[in-house]
């Protein structure tokens, strides 16, 4: 006889898990970017256009089906139609994909919050990222050795991933009580002491100056609505598999507005911390706000410990509180990608929860040894195009 399936210990729990799923890295380094490009503060009107039409049903559709199904993607899939279970598994494998290499960056955050103590980097956070943190090697073709202190942060990540999952939905609802609302915080910190900084003003003219005419451009829309179901985790199997959990009486459309709002709220706000300590930097060079302009780890590990050399009091205080904020929203992010195949296995094969979850975390620890290596970057660049570019939209899709 089966036990009974567990069920989130109360509505705040489930919140906040689907929230720091979708809370990201991509938040803070990839919102704020396309949102400059794209016509700053009018990309907003795209943006919620593809939040209502599109990310909201895709993310009650997500809900009801893994709370119809009572399991994971596949189970939601096949009880749409039988032959439709593929999809499902093919979201799982795209969400481990996208964790295995989630973890490498992690990894480089629990370096930087010990070389903040001491700023390490010194005057030239690009040479140190690149020849002293990854030792980059010249190609993907050229693998190198594993580099000691990543491959210690990847122990760590993956060992704090199954600690945060052992007990399932119980232990995750008591973590995200601190890992969701603590990026939150250290963001508010990040932005009050940005705004107060000189050259934040053009930084964040930069962000919101609107540019009505970029609304005539597809392309525009196009990067909004890639954007929403990037952001909201969307097609990565985890909403599915975190709505298998509900109670029966949930209300799944009120849970999707509240995860969509939080998430879109969350990314805005985070344009206020990167651009005004952009226009911070700039004006310490004495250059535009838009040659200082980056994205993704170039603005995570080189740019900003870039800003943080050059604060005039408590530097390191300030670098660890961003590092912490980034290996929080990252951890909250990586748990759930492997939550949403660990759910469906379990419901597809019988197996006991805590050894799905170890194997999985072996097998994802053993992958990501890649991504270590000296040319650990080239193959995370690859894997990420992947799965950004085809991957997710395919499953979406």
């Amino acid at each position: 006889m089966s036990s009974p399936r567990e069920s989130w210990p109360s509505r705040t729990g489930f919140i906040l898990a689907a929230v720091g799923s979708a809370i990201g890295l991509g938040n803070v380094w990839r919102f704020p970017y396309i949102a400059y490009e794209n016509g700053g503060g009018a990309f907003l009107i795209p943006y919620f256009f593809a939040l209502f039409t599109c990310g909201f049903p895709l993310l009650i559709v997500e809900f009801a089906m893994g709370k119809k199904a009572r399991g994971g993607a596949p189970q939601g899939f096949a009880a749409l139609r039988k032959f439709m279970a593929w999809a499902g598994w093919l979201a799982c494998l795209l969400a481990f994909t996208i964790v295995t290499y989630y973890c490498a960056i992690m990894a480089w955050s629990w370096d930087y919050i010990w070389y903040s103590l001491t700023l390490a980097w010194g005057n030239n956070a690009e040479t140190f990222f690149f020849e002293h943190v990854l030792n980059l090697s010249d190609g993907p073709g050229s693998l190198g050795g594993i580099q000691p202190h990543i491959f210690i942060g990847i122990i760590l990540t993956w060992l704090t991933i199954i600690a945060i999952l052992w007990k399932g939905v119980s232990s995750v609802s008591k973590v995200v009580m601190v890992t969701v609302p603590l990026p939150v915080l250290l963001l508010v910190i990040l932005a009050i002491r940005g705004l107060t900084l000189p050259g934040a003003v053009d930084g964040m003219a930069y962000y919101l100056t609107p540019d009505y005419a970029k609304l005539l451009d597809p392309r525009v829309w196009l990067a909004a609505y890639g954007q929403i179901l990037f952001s909201l985790s969307l097609g990565m199997a985890v909403m599915v598999a975190y709505a298998s959990y509900l109670a029966k009486d949930a209300d799944i459309t009120n849970n999707a507005f509240m995860t969509g709002f939080i998430n879109c709220g969350f990314s805005f706000f985070a344009g206020f911390a990167v651009f005004s300590a952009l226009g911070f930097l700039a004006h310490q060079m004495g250059v535009p706000v838009a040659d200082v302009v980056k994205s993704g780890p170039s603005l995570a590990f080189v740019t900003y410990p870039t800003i943080i050399a050059q604060l005039p009091f408590w530097a390191p205080f300030f670098g660890v509180v961003f590092f912490l904020m980034l290996l929080m929203l990252g951890i909250d992010s990586a748990f759930a990608l492997v939550e949403g195949f660990a759910t469906p296995l379990k419901d597809a094969t019988g197996m006991e929860h805590t050894r799905v979850i170890s194997w999985l975390c072996v097998i994802g620890f053993a992958i990501g040894i890649v991504f270590t290596t000296r040319g650990g970057l080239h193959w995370l660049d690859i894997v990420d195009r992947y799965c950004s570019d085809f991957g997710l939209v395919s499953v979406a899709l």
